[in-house]
């Protein structure tokens, strides 16, 4: 049918374009996060690019729901705006019939919504979770960004690098900066490396430098040359990655029983289906009256798709603390928002009985 490839082939346009600009702002939003980060020295620098690729596959699953939502309703209303909608019901098409071109664009959306929220998505934050502590764990010398002064992991030591050079771990022109027993000590030298001992412990060799030692305050400063300074380097005990649910694999995430596991396997469950119920709700909240303005409808389904996302939030926590039992959570929020989709349906297709029963 005409009208079905034109609303498909405008949906998958206008998609496009929402999805890359929601893609954007989500993008932007966590890289001025991570840069923050990176800035105060709780993130190394390294780590942002990885992080931000990780956090945005997590945030997919929502960004395409959304996507769906907004396309569908945006170019409906369009129509309606246009007259198209009032041509095609003076043709004898009902509401009904959008439903059949709605489902074909957002059925690949929903699957991919699917995937990504009860695999992808798990997966993506785990590994993110992963290179974090992999980065908090290093040891001091690691740590050092050539050209940058960095604090060491116990914030004891800060050390300046202009260069590394070589794998045997050459160091150039070093400065460090230390504080014992409320003595500031200072070190610099033009040449260092890195040493292992044999029971396993990491130094860091200064060759040929000064120390200079006083307390902050005072004229009282000692100055010593030395030949081979070794500095021990501290390593972060390796911590195990923390228990949470959001990483959980969907296969370890159905064998457990306990509440917060099931309010998480909820949560993935009632993404699709509520990209599919949004998808749907699109359809009657499109309609744009010539009196109420252009943007009279936007608001009910912003309103709608709020109350939605919040009321699954809601569903999830008291899943998680016992409140509401999984069995009834997993569908009651889905069955209410399709009993509303169904009310909307027939009151946007017999206005008139709605109006004839009002006045009565």
């Amino acid at each position: 049918m005409i009208y079905q490839r034109a609303a498909i082939r405008e949906f998958t346009q206008t998609a496009a374009a929402v999805f890359t600009a929601l893609l954007a702002i989500l993008l932007t939003t966590q890289l001025i996060r991570l840069l923050g980060q990176a800035a105060g020295g709780k993130l190394a620098s390294e780590a942002v690019m990885a992080l931000l690729v990780f956090g945005a596959i997590s945030y997919l699953p929502v960004l395409l729901s959304l996507t769906i939502f907004v396309s569908v309703l945006l170019t409906l209303s369009r129509w309606y705006r246009d007259s198209e909608m009032v041509i095609w019901q003076a043709s004898g098409l009902p509401l009904s019939v959008w439903i059949k071109p709605v489902l074909k664009f957002s059925m690949p959306l929903v699957l991919g919504i699917a995937l990504l929220s009860l695999m992808l998505a798990p997966w993506a934050m785990q590994q993110g979770e992963l290179y974090r502590q992999k980065i908090d764990d290093r040891g001091d010398v690691a740590r050092v960004s050539p050209g940058e002064f960095n604090e060491s992991g116990t914030g004891d030591r800060v050390f300046f690098v202009e260069s590394i050079a070589g794998q045997e771990g050459i160091v150039k022109n070093v400065f460090i900066s230390s504080v014992q027993q409320g003595h500031t000590g200072v070190m610099a030298t033009a040449m260092g490396h890195t040493e292992n001992a044999p029971n396993g412990d990491k130094f860091l060799v200064l060759d040929n430098g000064r120390r200079y030692e006083g307390a902050a305050g005072t004229p009282e400063y000692r100055v010593m040359e030395f030949d081979r300074y070794a500095i021990r380097i501290e390593t972060k005990e390796t911590h195990s990655l923390e228990e949470s649910p959001r990483i959980k694999p969907l296969p370890d995430l159905l064998k457990e029983s306990q509440p917060t596991y099931k309010a998480e396997l909820l949560w993935r469950l009632g993404l699709p289906l509520a990209a599919l119920n949004l998808a749907l709700l699109a359809i009657p909240l499109s309609f744009v009256s010539a009196r109420a303005g252009r943007t009279h409808n936007l608001f009910f389904a912003l309103l709608a798709y709020m109350l939605y996302s919040n009321l699954l939030s809601i569903s999830q926590a008291w899943v998680a603390q016992e409140k509401l039992r999984f069995g009834i959570g997993v569908w009651a929020i889905h069955a209410v928002m399709l009993v509303l989709l169904l009310v909307l349906f027939y009151y946007r297709q017999n206005p008139f009985v709605w109006v004839k029963t009002r006045w009565r």
